[in-house]
């Protein structure tokens, strides 16, 4: 599994531009299946915890701040480098609190936690490979099945847009060091400014 914003960050900026284009959030594999996890804790709180119970808040908050937080560190990415690790950083501890949550679900009832290299979790996890990722992929498995199997497939999409966030953290953190933030580009914009100024006095 690749990182999907690895890709665009590697190519650093050869252009040279002050403010580097980024592409939409939407198409991140990080943001989708940010988002359909969200769809699913939001369903899952309506259809397994009482009303009243302060986890469906905790839950629900922890889904929606991981997939916000990807979407705008994504839009911050134009004018702040320092900012989109900043708040992919916030979406990464957010779905973390959202896993947590999940395995506190099972365990404290006495439900098993499926193992990773389980049937049905390798079938989650396939599911989880399309490009897009959609809600309707899992819809009906989180509409009729029981709380258990719903939980174990959050799980298995939290792993994976953990495991995404962590190398489009580790891509930003990269680009970073290479390219700098919109400070640094505006000085060495300047500085090759001055220079091109200089050298065209200098000419004959």
């Amino acid at each position: 599994m690749g990182s999907d914003h690895g890709k665009d960050e590697k190519k650093g900026n050869p252009s040279g531009r002050i403010l580097i284009r980024h592409r939409d959030y939407h198409g991140l594999l990080s943001y989708q299946k940010a988002e359909v996890i969200y769809d699913i804790t939001y369903r899952f709180c309506q259809r397994f915890l009482n009303r009243g119970d302060r986890t469906i808040d905790q839950m629900v908050q922890a889904a929606r701040s991981g997939k916000q937080n990807i979407a705008e560190g994504s839009k911050a990415a134009t004018t702040s480098k320092e900012m989109e690790i900043k708040l992919t950083n916030v979406a990464r501890a957010s779905l973390e609190e959202l896993l947590v949550d999940y395995q506190d679900f099972l365990r404290v009832r006495d439900l098993r936690l499926w193992d990773k290299n389980g049937r049905e979790a390798q079938y989650v996890r396939g599911l989880g490979m399309a490009n897009p990722v959609t809600f309707e992929l899992f819809r009906d498995f989180v509409e009729s099945r029981s709380a258990e199997v719903v939980a174990n497939i959050a799980i298995c999409l939290l792993h994976q847009a953990n495991y995404l966030l962590d190398r489009q953290l580790n891509s930003l953190q990269a680009a970073f060091l290479k390219d700098g933030g919109l400070r640094e580009r505006m000085t060495h914009a300047r500085v090759q400014a001055r220079e091109q100024q200089r050298k065209r006095r200098q000419e004959p």
